[in-house]
C-alpha cells in the first residue's frame, strides 16, 4: 500500500501567492480604469494617485516572477505532489502575462 505524497510547500506558496497576486492585479486595474473615467480629462500622470498605482502594478508584476518562480521550484521538488505547483505556475503565468499585454496595449493607445 503507497501513501500519496505530501504536497509541495513551495507549491503551495505558489498557488496563494499567485491568488493573491490576481486579486491585487485585478484591483490596480479597477482602480485605475475608475480613476481614469471618474476624472474629467483622464487622470494626471504625474498625481500622487497614478505614481501609487504603478508603483503597485510594478510590484504586483514582481510578485507574479516570484510565484512563479516558487511553481517552478515546487514542480523539481522530488518526492512531492505538484498538483499545487502546477496551479500556481499557470495562474501566475496568466496573471503576469494578461497585465503585462494590458499595460503595453494601453502605452499604444
Amino acid at each position: 500500500m503507497s501513501e500519496t505524497p505530501k504536497h509541495s510547500g513551495l507549491g503551495i506558496t505558489a498557488f496563494i501567492l499567485s491568488l493573491v497576486t490576481a486579486l491585487v492585479t485585478a484591483g490596480l486595474f479597477g482602480v485605475a480604469s475608475i480613476l481614469e473615467s471618474a476624472t474629467p480629462g483622464g487622470i494626471d500622470e504625474e498625481s500622487p494617485a497614478a505614481i501609487t498605482i504603478g508603483l503597485l502594478l510594478i510590484l504586483s508584476l514582481a510578485s507574479c516572477v516570484v510565484s512563479f518562480a516558487l511553481g517552478i521550484a515546487g514542480l523539481f521538488q522530488a518526492n512531492r505532489n505538484k498538483s499545487f505547483a502546477i496551479l500556481g505556475t499557470i495562474i501566475s503565468a496568466l496573471v503576469g502575462i494578461g497585465a503585462s499585454l494590458t499595460i503595453l496595449l494601453g502605452l499604444l493607445v
